[in-house]
């Protein structure tokens, strides 16, 4: 990954927190699409498609994070802020989240942290997509709870393999 990307180390120690793993690894319940994982319900395995939760203001950057990894087959939720986003959460379980820092009603750091409140959500990876870069601004994300950053602009590689490391 370029120097645009950061992923922070002490964030990711938890990852087996919400490894959907067993003790011994099953390479058969690797998924064939990164979007998707199996799992036994009662049953035959069936496909379960993983949830990203996308936040910015900019509906381009939606967009253009939506399409990126729709095309992976991940399921994406977007939302325009952190209210909206915490709203979301209420209805709907997801297995990432990426977040701009700089938007109105709640910024990302303030959503971070509200979502790091929630059981639920403890251990999941949270990526600062953000045009800030600075270090200071770095470090706030990281003791909010953010698992990385991607400075904007990026390539849509970029997001792909940041999502693909910290999903699995």
């Amino acid at each position: 990954l370029q120097s645009s990307v950061n992923l922070f180390r002490s964030a990711m120690q938890p990852q087996a927190v919400f490894s959907r793993r067993s003790k011994a690894p099953d390479t058969s319940a690797r998924e064939a699409v990164p979007g998707t994982e199996k799992r036994a319900v009662s049953g035959p395995e069936v496909e379960m498609t993983k949830t990203i939760m996308t936040v910015d203001d900019s509906a381009s950057v939606r967009l253009m994070v939506n399409f990126t990894l729709r095309e992976l087959g991940y399921e994406i939720i977007e939302a325009e802020n952190g209210k909206e986003a915490l709203k979301k959460l209420e209805n709907k379980h997801i297995h990432m989240m990426i977040t701009d820092i700089n938007m109105p009603e709640m910024d990302g750091i303030s959503l971070v942290k509200k979502v790091r409140e929630n059981p639920d959500y403890k251990f999941i990876p949270i990526i600062m997509l953000t045009t800030e870069s600075q270090t200071e601004k770095k470090n706030a994300g990281k003791q909010a709870g953010a698992t990385g950053w991607i400075v904007k602009p990026f390539k849509p590689d970029q997001l792909v393999a940041v999502v693909k490391r910290v999903l699995g």
